[in-house]
């Protein structure tokens, strides 16, 4: 038989494995998110610049495009392409 401090200790345990797994999912998942969208982006950047030396378009890769690119993913490689199109 469980006696009351037992079930206690189980019902605490319980809570606080719960506590845990919602601390801890959060940053997590944006983490997840954030590596995903820089390696979709980096893809698409890589891409672009392997096909945009038949057209003459080429973003090149340093910390600022890689952040941005990092950050943004897609929706950044697009801001890249944007960019270098107006300022050259």
């Amino acid at each position: 038989m469980l006696n009351d401090n037992l079930l206690g200790a189980y019902a605490v345990g319980l809570i606080l494995l719960f506590v845990l797994i919602k601390l801890f999912y959060t940053p997590l998942k944006a983490a997840l998110k954030l590596c995903l969208n820089a390696l979709v982006g980096g893809f698409a950047l890589f891409i672009i610049n392997f096909l945009g030396q038949f057209v003459g378009i080429n973003v090149g890769v340093n910390p600022l495009t890689s952040v941005i690119v990092g950050l943004l993913g897609i929706p950044g490689v697009s801001l890249m392409l944007i960019l270098q199109i107006l300022l050259y």
